[in-house]
């Protein structure tokens, strides 16, 4: 079980990589407690992943249309989720460097506790963490592509020729992840909780949901179309 223990580049990437050589996880529980920054990580992995599966199937060009929507259905709810993740990351990474008032992590206005001097970064540490979860995805597909014995010499060679373009992408924003992370812990850097509101995903806000249900409104109300 992951505790909460350092939050480092190796350790989230040991993570990632754990998670996904393990054909087990995405059926299993949750082990972590909300309350740890792990358990985001965790979430936020889950969900990227979900979400890479759901991709896959909505290229497919010999089922219904049906089937299509819901699988544009299920990339919108897991896409979600995983940008709520992101921010429950900062949130936490960012209380535990005392760099947020605590009141205020979960609002839609967080506030900051800026040390004197300190440069703000703009990519946060939580979306470092989202993009090293893509990166392992990434990763682990184009290994098996450049274990496939079903293609040709030159698909091996490419493959094998991305995969470590991949890995050396992965180590450098991991170091850029570690060196954030030393400077917020120094006070030399900070990042903000970077609200990403979702609005096709919300209702209020989506124009074509918002119409839909006026018209559905209109229709209960004995309206044929709205005035």
């Amino acid at each position: 079980m992951k505790t909460e223990e350092k939050i480092g580049a190796n350790q989230v990437i040991a993570f990632h990589d754990q998670c996904l050589t393990n054909s087990a996880w995405l059926s299993t529980d949750h082990a972590l407690s909300p309350q740890t920054t792990w358990h985001w990580i965790e979430v936020n992995h889950r969900n990227n992943s979900l979400l890479w599966a759901e991709e896959d199937l909505a290229r497919r060009t010999t089922v219904s249309d049906a089937l299509i929507a819901a699988n544009k259905r299920a990339i919108d709810r897991f896409n979600q989720s995983r940008n709520d993740a992101t921010e429950r990351i900062d949130e936490m990474l960012l209380l535990g460097l005392g760099l947020i008032e605590a009141a205020s992590a979960q609002t839609d206005m967080p506030v900051s506790r800026v040390p004197p001097g300190a440069r703000l970064h703009s990519e946060t540490a939580g979306s470092m963490v989202d993009r090293l979860s893509i990166l392992a995805l990434k990763i682990a597909a184009m290994r098996k592509q450049a274990q496939r014995a079903d293609v040709d010499v030159e698909h091996i060679k490419a493959s094998t020729s991305k995969l470590a373009r991949l890995q050396a992408q992965r180590a450098d924003l991991g170091q850029c992840f570690e060196e954030l992370l030393t400077d917020a812990a120094a006070g030399r850097a900070y990042f903000k909780v970077y609200r990403q509101f979702k609005m096709y995903n919300d209702h209020r806000f989506n124009p074509v949901l918002v119409a839909e249900a006026q018209h559905s409104l209109f229709r209960l109300n004995g309206s044929i179309t709205p005035p």
